[in-house]
């Protein structure tokens, strides 16, 4: 018996540390997770969608909380005047979640472009999101009040060929960058004055 409660207490310590370990790694390896996000999956993500503004979006950027999430978003400066934010949203695809990445014009609500970033999908199908601009193009210009659908579903957004949960998904994180936005706006409009001075 004393050999059991020997053997179960060791192996007590051992977790404890073992998590102890892998916790203080996560903790001291996530701002260069981030940097590397930032540089290599959205960067190129929210410089595509921002075509001509006069400021480094990826610099200029803030933390807000919503609710009990905190956001993070981009400023985009056209004509030296912070009016763009960009938010990131996600819909549940085929084969897990999709990061889209959504830029809005917040004198007008309506987005100036939109842009997957990360996804689980089928390769050559639903993995088309990320790569074909065509498809994502569909959201410039449209209210981002408005809820998004594939126009088989009543919608104005035409499905991929083939990958119709995926452009499903992608129009249901349109859709919530839709009401992260609306929730936020007043906190937005706030923090936008900081950088228009």
């Amino acid at each position: 018996m004393r050999e059991l409660i020997k053997m179960v207490i060791v192996l007590t310590v051992l977790a404890v540390l073992s998590g102890g370990l892998l916790s203080g790694f996560r903790n001291a390896t996530a701002a260069r997770i981030e940097v590397q996000q930032l540089k290599f999956v959205k960067g190129p993500a929210i410089t595509a969608i921002l075509k001509g503004v006069s400021n480094d979006p990826i610099e200029d950027r803030f933390a807000i909380k919503d609710g009990e999430t905190e956001r993070k978003v981009f400023v985009g400066k056209f004509d030296d005047k912070a009016n763009t934010v960009v938010l990131e949203s996600f819909g549940k695809g085929y084969g897990g979640d999709i990061g889209l990445m959504v830029a809005i014009n917040m004198e007008d609500d309506t987005i100036v472009g939109a842009a997957v970033t990360t996804h689980s999908e089928t390769p050559g199908l639903g993995a088309r999101a990320k790569g074909d601009p065509g498809f994502v193009s569909q959201f410039k210009s449209l209210s981002i009040n408005d809820s998004f659908k594939v126009t088989a579903d009543g919608g104005r957004v035409n499905a991929m060929s083939g990958a119709t949960i995926t452009s499903r998904a992608v129009c249901a994180a349109a859709t919530e960058a839709g009401g992260i936005y609306q929730r936020m706006k007043p906190q937005l409009i706030e923090k936008l004055k900081e950088f228009n001075k």
